[in-house]
């Protein structure tokens, strides 16, 4: 890697800031850091830095995984605040899931949320099987569940596709024909 860095004055920000630019082997361009705090040395920062990792992973998580931020029923700031206090809820009460709590006592990373849901999720559907089995007639009750989910989890048609949509006329207008060649 490699590293150059400055205390320099950035007009933008009106202020001195701490520019550090970093290289990995095999890359091209250079990454900017750029630091409020003054007092750091480069080596501090570029070290911090490199944990950024672990907001990306509760990115990825919360994105994937957890879903609160599709299945909000309030919008604006206020919706993706609560969707955001509810994942940290979610993810709080999954800190005592029997297998997590295991890897924090035995000193070893912590599972993701992600794996930790759908390990969860499998689980309960097991469960489900092995007490649908002890029922005198199993098909007739999977009948009935069938008709629950039917009625349970309705099917939303999505508002993302193009279909029914009047897209206007997707082409050149002849009278504007001279207009872009100035």
């Amino acid at each position: 890697m490699t590293v150059s860095s400055a205390r320099l004055k950035v007009s933008s920000h009106s202020k001195k800031r701490f520019v550090i630019a970093l290289k990995y082997d095999g890359e091209n361009d250079y990454r900017y850091l750029v630091a409020t705090d003054l007092t750091w040395r480069t080596q501090d920062i570029i070290q911090a830095y490199t944990l950024r990792w672990l907001i990306e992973v509760f990115f990825e998580d919360w994105k994937l995984y957890e879903g609160w931020g599709r299945e909000a029923k309030q919008l604006d700031e206020e919706g993706s605040s609560r969707g955001l206090i509810l994942s940290l809820l979610f993810d709080h009460c999954l800190l005592l899931h029997p297998e997590q709590i295991a890897r924090i006592e035995s000193k070893l990373p912590a599972y993701t949320v992600g794996s930790l849901q759908r390990k969860s999720q499998m689980d309960v559907l097991l469960e489900f099987i092995t007490s649908l089995l002890e029922f005198p007639d199993p098909g007739d009750k999977l009948k009935e569940l069938g008709e629950l989910i039917k009625d349970v989890f309705q099917l939303m048609p999505s508002g993302k596709h193009m279909i029914g949509r009047d897209l206007g006329r997707l082409g050149p207008t002849a009278s504007l024909k001279y207009c872009s060649t100035g």
